[in-house]
């Protein structure tokens, strides 16, 4: 009853905190230099001159009514607490308000647009990177300070000082094409190829496949260090508790005392991260997604921060945001399923 409780208000609390996030970013963003209305006075003056005009010419150009009509039309005339109202009721969260950068469409048919492509790009990562990372990290705990520990920490460590931009060019240069002399085995850019239509089912989950190869590999790579090591540190930890001792001691095997009781427990940090793959497809990598050219929600961010189109950033942020807060509901509840002694008393 108590995890029930206490569960309850986690997913209560999630109300006031997805409020606050949005509150101020929302209000933070009405105050960023270069919004729609900068944006569209600037394009007012370029075609009434032939250029972009600057000075007191510039400013003549516009009068208050025509600003205060683009205010109007960008719903900039009312008070900011009643465009979050409206914003946050009316447009749903945003979802029903039309992008400013394509205002043919609305924020919730651009995102779904690239949900597909963010769902197969950052699940795979993420998923590949915890079947990698936690059966290295028990081995490099089982075999502490030996060779292989020492070869591949170094090998860890260099793929994570690597920036994944540049990571990201050195695989296009060597697979893409890019240069005559290497070998142009992956496709160059995109999330899949423009005969894709037409292929077999089996056709396309290679294609797929092929375009994915390399923006994953560098997603994976990425995260190999901090996974890696978390979960060696936390199972050595583990190795030197008591009970393990205790088992050793009441003649158990060292695999039984390991497998049996350690390494379930050196599963708990690594549980915070799990609470991630319900964000991770919008989130995926900005910087990889822009080297290969895919276009995911990662990008899709950018884009929306560089050209100022707050709707379809909002509505991204809205749905991280929502997605995150459960996502560390998740993180508790797995907690109690890899401990059951876990318990959520106030202290």
């Amino acid at each position: 009853m108590e995890r029930l409780d206490y569960f309850v208000k986690r997913l209560l609390l999630i109300i006031p905190t997805f409020l606050g996030i949005t509150v101020l970013c929302f209000a933070l963003i009405q105050f960023v230099p270069g919004g729609p209305v900068e944006q569209a006075i600037m394009q007012m003056r370029g075609m009434g001159t032939g250029e972009t005009t600057s000075g007191e010419g510039a400013s003549a150009s516009i009068s208050e009514k025509q600003r205060r009509q683009i205010e109007s039309y960008y719903g900039f005339d009312k008070p900011v607490y009643a465009r979050y109202w409206n914003w946050l009721i009316h447009d749903k969260v945003g979802m029903q308000m039309h992008s400013y950068r394509f205002p043919e469409k609305t924020a919730w048919e651009l995102i779904q647009q690239r949900f597909q492509v963010s769902l197969v790009f950052g699940v795979t990562g993420f998923v590949l990177s915890y079947l990698v990372c936690i059966p290295l990290g028990i081995a490099k705990a089982l075999r502490h300070n030996s060779t292989f520990d020492l070869a591949s920490s170094v090998a860890v460590f260099v793929g994570y000082a690597i920036p994944p931009f540049a990571l990201g060019m050195v695989l296009k240069m060597l697979f893409c094409g890019t240069v005559d002399t290497f070998w142009n085995v992956f496709p160059m850019a995109g999330f899949h190829s423009e005969n894709y239509a037409g292929l077999s089912f089996f056709g396309k989950i290679q294609d797929v496949f092929m375009h994915m190869f390399l923006p994953v590999l560098c997603y994976v790579i990425g995260n190999f260090a901090i996974l890696t090591l978390l979960m060696k540190n936390s199972l050595i930890e583990q190795i030197s508790r008591d009970y393990v001792r205790t088992v050793l001691a009441k003649g158990g095997s060292f695999g039984r005392a390991v497998w049996g009781h350690a390494v379930r427990n050196s599963l708990i940090p690594i549980a915070t991260g799990i609470s991630g793959i319900l964000t991770v497809m919008f989130a995926g990598s900005v910087i990889i997604e822009q080297v290969f050219e895919i276009p995911g929600m990662g990008r899709l961010s950018l884009e929306s921060i560089v050209g100022r189109d707050y709707p379809v950033f909002m509505g991204i942020l809205a749905l991280t945001s929502i997605l995150g807060l459960l996502g560390n509901v998740l993180a508790d509840f797995l907690y109690v399923i890899i401990d059951p002694r876990i318990n959520f008393r106030k202290q």
